[in-house]
């Protein structure tokens, strides 16, 4: 007989969450009014085109707070979340009239079994490119 406890059903690599957003032109202006970054290049292809950019980007603060929504679904519990880092690898340009979709998967990519809390690595793309590189979240598991 042991007497080994099971503290959590979690192992490296699992899948925990997934979740798609679709982000249009009247995103991008909300989002501008909640959070004050009125910059040009969210909103006007003129002006993004004038600087060098290929069209018109999300903010990169937004996709950052999408990113890691699917990991606050899952914890059902924000509190849980400890830590939270990206790199902006590539801009989101958002058509005009499409949009763009962002797609987001969470996995475990280190445990600490005594701590009970892990890291939760996202991998977010846009039109299956990666837009967010070494997207990580610290939590204590649920």
């Amino acid at each position: 007989m042991s007497d080994l406890e099971i503290v959590h059903k979690y192992e490296v690599g699992d899948q925990v969450a997934e979740a798609s957003y679709h982000l249009t032109r009247d995103s991008l202006v909300r989002y501008a009014g909640a959070s004050g970054d009125f910059n040009a290049i969210h909103y006007r292809d003129d002006i993004a085109a004038e600087v060098g950019l290929p069209g018109v980007l999300a903010h990169g603060m937004l996709t950052m707070g999408l990113a890691v929504q699917p990991v606050v679904a899952w914890l059902g519990d924000a509190s849980l979340v400890s830590g939270y880092q990206v790199r902006f690898t590539r801009p989101v340009v958002v058509d005009p009239v499409d949009g763009v979709q962002i797609a987001v998967v969470a996995k475990i990519g280190q445990l600490d079994e005594e701590a009970g809390t892990a890291r939760i690595d996202l991998t977010t793309t846009v039109n299956d490119e990666t837009v967010l590189g070494k997207a990580q979240v610290r939590v204590r598991l649920p």
